[in-house]
């Protein structure tokens, strides 16, 4: 294996960028809360649920039609800050305060509420796009070997699930400290120091990543269309794809039906669905040493076939729980699961399609990881949408 070219400090100021992942889960969690709240929660619901998942739907499908043409578009850029810096740093606070905004909606006339919502959808995930198509495509941007790569997404994934954790279990204090009762205050006053907090870990990405002194990449000549002809003539980003496509399906249909699994099958409450996810989460925490390690020696096919096995192994025993197996054994299973989360759902998706942007870089002498990113932002959305 190459000696690493990029110092450890480089590796984790790069990894410290992903605190958009806490604006993420903000919009995973809490968007659908205040707008249709459950009963006892002291809010009141806003429009129809019909409305809501439609505005949703339509705010998702710009996300889908954007990706490719942010990956595109950052391909084409060559500043004195580099090719992907500069989109991180524009897109970044528009993407804070788009996710404030969800919680400030137009009320007294539901359809006005219904455009808002989906507009305000559109406008998040547009710089949602614009912010975290770029930020991959800095792994092979300034990776100049495999396992600087490897060593990137890892940190990446460290952090991702370090933010994601915060995102998660913040909140309820926060909505309580500030809002002294109030929810809605409460919960308005959480997003907004979550968004604030999101954007500065960022700005050590932005001035602590010197993009144009690391990089190799070139400014892209290529058109939309020849772009898309050189991808795509890549067997493996095809194959990669595919597998990305049906392994988020599963993940994402996993983890929305854990609820399903701790409160109807185990018989608990919804104490325990946190600690579910943070056993599954944590073992993932675990697992990152092992599994870059592992990759650095045998490479990642291997491991991540062994993680797709295990993972159907795991998910059908999962099912059935309570029918056969003992809802004892529940919480086990769910660390179990997490094993190979670690790889196929943080590091290896990075990590391989860095390899393949930079093998079709290296084949056609054109500098297109950007899009390769922004097509597989399309392909993760379509998993979401399906799953």
């Amino acid at each position: 294996m190459s000696k690493n070219s990029l110092s450890l400090k480089y590796q984790i100021f790069y990894g410290i960028g992903v605190s958009y992942a806490v604006v993420d889960q903000i919009f995973a969690q809490w968007v659908l809360y205040y707008y249709l709240p459950p009963e006892n929660s002291g809010l009141t619901p806003i429009m129809a649920p019909i409305l809501i998942s439609l505005a949703l739907i339509l705010s998702r499908s710009v996300d889908m039609i954007t990706d490719p043409i942010v990956g595109f578009w950052s391909d084409k850029v060559d500043t004195k800050w580099g090719r992907r810096i500069p989109f991180i740093a524009a897109g970044s606070i528009p993407l804070a305060l788009s996710t404030i905004a969800f919680f400030y909606p137009i009320l007294g006339n539901e359809w006005v509420t219904f455009i808002y919502l989906t507009c305000t959808g559109s406008i998040f995930f547009v710089f949602y796009t614009i912010v975290g198509a770029p930020y991959n495509a800095l792994i092979p941007e300034i990776g100049k070997t495999k396992e600087d790569r490897l060593n990137l997404s890892t940190w990446q994934s460290v952090f991702r699930l370090l933010y994601t954790a915060i995102a998660m279990i913040i909140p309820g204090i926060l909505i309580k400290v500030i809002g002294q009762g109030d929810t809605q205050k409460g919960i308005r006053g959480m997003v907004i120091t979550l968004a604030i907090f999101s954007v500065i870990p960022v700005l050590i990405t932005i001035f602590g990543v010197p993009e144009k002194k690391l990089s190799a990449g070139k400014k892209s000549t290529e058109s939309l269309k020849s772009s898309l002809k050189i991808i795509f003539k890549e067997k493996s980003f095809i194959f990669y794809l595919l597998g990305l496509l049906f392994f988020f399906v599963g993940f994402n249909t996993l983890r929305g039906t854990m609820n399903y699994f701790v409160e109807d099958i185990m018989g608990l409450g919804k104490a325990e669905i946190t600690i579910a996810s943070a056993i599954l989460f944590g073992a993932s925490a675990v697992f990152f040493y092992p599994t870059n390690r592992l990759c650095k020696k045998v490479g990642y096919r291997k491991p991540m076939l062994i993680s797709l096995a295990l993972l159907v192994v795991t998910s059908l025993v999962l099912n059935r729980l309570g029918r056969g197996i003992p809802v004892q054994y529940g919480f086990l299973l769910f660390g179990i699961i997490g094993i190979p989360v670690a790889g196929a759902a943080f590091i290896y998706p990075p990590a391989m399609l860095s390899e393949i942007g930079t093998r079709i870089t290296k084949i056609s002498g054109s500098n297109v990881e950007g899009m390769c990113f922004g097509i597989q932002g399309f392909f993760l959305k379509l998993a979401f949408l399906i799953s």
